[in-house]
């Protein structure tokens, strides 16, 4: 059986001094310093994460590029899977990404305003670099394609951009379905409702994807601590847990998280 992977997650943005800072917020909203990328990024090297993610979540947003010069720093301090993701848009972005240390490059903006570029690149440089990262928003109307129930009520998930910023009336399912199909070798699950709240991952919005599915699918968005990545991983059927501020805070060490999941029969790497 593949084992769990256990991946911890920087949000990184630009501080009032123009230089880049990680941050942690509620809902993509109410964000708070949190630390420097590059000391993160290797103190979570040592502790035993099974890969690492970099997002600059403002990129789409602001336009701009993802700040390559600070990938290349935290791919010298990181010797596992590096993912990073904001403002990709074309194959020379992903390519000028991959050559700034990453493995895998986040893209979700650039893939809805353009799906072609899923196929352009899994072609250019191999599915398994490729992860579409789905941030998705709980919708109780009929406009959606699949809806599941939620405390009695049906709703269905919608695919937004530009970190969250933007609706785009399309079905999360539906997405994760058709990403698959042009060639994304993983896709990475954000809840906006669950965003850091602690009360665990979005388990109607991973299942329906998991579900759809056989892409690897990386479970992100609301996890308080190790029961929560057991119960995405039992109940929704997520291959990764990602998680931030419960790690970034020190609530849990990767360490225990780990140890709880292997007492309980998920399969983690020690």
């Amino acid at each position: 059986m593949l084992t769990k992977r256990i991946i911890p997650c920087i949000d990184v943005d630009l501080d009032d001094d123009g230089n880049p800072a990680v941050y942690t917020g509620v809902h993509f909203q109410d964000l708070e310093y949190t630390g420097d990328p590059v000391e993160m990024a290797h103190a979570y090297n040592e502790a035993g994460a099974d890969e690492f993610v970099f997002l600059d979540i403002t990129a789409s947003a602001d336009g701009r590029e993802t700040m390559l010069s600070v990938v290349e720093q935290v791919a010298d301090e990181v010797f596992i899977p590096l993912t990073v993701g904001g403002g990709i848009r074309t194959v020379e972005d992903i390519k000028e990404t991959l050559r700034a240390g990453a493995d895998k490059v986040s893209i979700t903006t650039g893939a809805l305003e353009r799906p072609e570029l899923i196929n352009e690149g899994a072609r250019a440089f191999g599915s398994q670099c490729i992860v579409i990262s789905v941030d998705a928003r709980r919708r109780f109307d009929d406009e959606g394609e699949h809806f599941v129930d939620v405390d009695g009520e049906s709703c269905w998930f919608e695919c937004t951009k530009k970190g969250g910023r933007e609706g785009t009336g399309i079905d999360v399912v539906e997405w994760a379905k058709e990403a698959e199909s042009r060639g994304a070798g993983e896709l990475f699950v954000n809840s906006i409702d669950a965003d850091g709240t602690k009360d665990g991952y979005d388990i109607p919005l991973t299942k329906a994807v998991c579900d759809a599915v056989s892409t690897p699918v990386i479970a992100s968005s609301g996890c308080g601590g190790p029961e929560d990545m057991y119960e995405v991983f039992t109940d929704a059927g997520a291959d990764a847990g990602l998680a931030a501020s419960i790690f970034h805070f020190g609530e849990y060490s990767i360490e225990e998280t780990k140890s709880y999941l292997d007492e309980r029969d998920i399969p983690v790497r020690l």
